[in-house]
């Protein structure tokens, strides 16, 4: 709301708005507050420090004196015999404790000591000299300023700097995780070490041998319909979900209908008779669940606490036996991991890497957040099949080769990209300094 001042050019105070409440909201904080007493009070304090200095500040020896030249009043009583001082003496006499600003003039940057600079020689135009020198040599004329002499030195036996002394031993040395020692987890479920570049079989040829595309043909063939299938599967059950739930909500609202149908009829009831509305089904409702007595709910708290000791009793049990038998299952571990290590000890002597690709089975598909990227289909139709080289079309892409490989031998983990960051959202508002005009 703006303030209604009077039409002064004198007028330097500071908007202010009637006096609020309460200011506990940090928007009330930002208002215009009146100012007025603090403008008052530093109005005063610099009328003191003109005066000699603040009050409070001051000694009592210079705020009081001793009075030893009479009464003051007696000036008044005989106005006749007071000495009447000019307007201009009294102006005169009230000077302030604060020094005047010094008069006297301050060396200005255009103030010189008279002395002219020195005038630089042009350096964007060519002397009479060098242009002479410049004609000899388009005439053919060389000065040979320059003398080739024998090196005195052998440019190979130079000292080789010690590394050590360039480094820089006032940055911290930055650990690294624990986990950079240790081998990377292969996602393979055999436990084999995954080769970077494994070798194609036969069916990837672009001249494959009848038996072996045939039989690529078929693997592939068989997989893209199990995948089919799964999701015609996944797409029926889901519509047998929705139509599940839109059954349930249909008898909900059939119930609903007949208990207020049911409520009708009861108070429709007179001398005995009743109408025919419902049904034989409805008639033959089940009976509602009577309310549990207090033996019952004691038996069945009984029950539940004898099925929990029971369960507890066995587990015990089975425990005492595995703690009774824990040498023979420390040492059945132990075989069962000798007898992997050399399977996979045997699998790695064998050049078998066509047949490790060929029924690559991983033992997870999520790795952290993100799943595993799929492989691409490398497969060419019968009919798109060429019989020259020229004809071939490029296919697959190197870089999601190698980065699948990566993932799959447990180099890096999977990540998402993320094209664009998210920015902050900004906010516009308007200035209320237009509100703040005087009238």
């Amino acid at each position: 709301m703006p303030v209604i001042k009077p039409l002064s050019s004198d007028s330097h105070d500071a908007p202010s708005q009637y006096k609020q409440t309460s200011r506990k909201g940090k928007k009330a904080w930002r208002k215009n507050v009146d100012v007025t007493e603090v403008q008052k009070g530093l109005e005063d304090l610099n009328e003191e420090i003109i005066q000699g200095g603040v009050i409070r500040e001051r000694d009592s020896a210079d705020l009081f004196s001793i009075d030893i030249k009479g009464d003051s009043q007696i000036s008044k009583k005989f106005p006749k015999h007071a000495k009447k001082t000019l307007k201009a003496d009294e102006i005169l006499s009230k000077r302030s404790a604060v020094p005047a600003v010094s008069m006297r003039k301050r060396a200005s940057d255009k103030t010189t000591n008279g002395l002219l600079p020195v005038k630089r020689q042009r350096t964007d135009w060519v002397s009479h000299k060098d242009l002479a020198r410049l004609k000899r040599v388009a005439d053919g004329q060389h000065d040979n300023i320059i003398q080739v002499s024998d090196a005195t030195f052998d440019l190979w036996d130079a000292p080789k700097e010690d590394p050590e002394a360039n480094l820089d031993h006032t940055k911290l040395n930055v650990k690294a995780p624990k986990t950079m020692k240790q081998a990377p987890l292969s996602l393979v479920a055999s436990g084999k070490a995954v080769p970077a570049v494994q070798k194609p079989t036969g069916g990837y040829s672009y001249n494959p041998v009848f038996t072996d595309y045939e039989e690529r043909l078929t693997e592939e063939g068989e997989k893209a319909v199990a995948a089919e299938k799964k999701r015609l599967a996944a797409e029926e059950a889901d519509r047998l979900k929705q139509e599940a739930a839109a059954k349930s909500a249909a008898e909900a609202d059939a119930a609903e209908e007949r208990a207020n149908m049911s409520e009708w009829e009861e108070d429709s009831e007179w001398e005995g008779f009743q109408s025919g509305v419902e049904d034989e089904g409805s008639r033959a409702e089940a009976k509602r669940a009577k309310r549990k007595t207090q033996a019952q709910r004691n038996r069945i708290k009984r029950r539940r606490e004898d099925e929990q000791l029971a369960k507890h009793k066995a587990a015990m049990k089975t425990r005492n036996i595995q703690e009774a038998r824990i040498q023979e299952i420390a040492d059945e571990v132990e075989e069962t991991e000798q007898s992997r290590a050399l399977a996979l000890l045997a699998a790695g002597d064998s050049d078998s890497e066509s047949e490790l690709k060929a029924t690559e089975k991983l033992r997870r598909r999520q790795l952290g957040k993100y799943k595993l990227p799929e492989r691409d289909l490398e497969l060419v139709l019968p009919d798109e099949l060429q019989d020259s080289l020229r004809l071939l079309k490029p296919e697959g892409n190197l870089l999601k080769d190698r980065y699948r490989s990566m993932l799959v031998r447990g180099k890096v983990e999977s990540r998402r990209h993320i094209p664009f960051h998210k920015q902050a959202k900004r906010k516009t508002t308007e200035k209320w300094t237009h509100k703040d005009f005087v009238l």
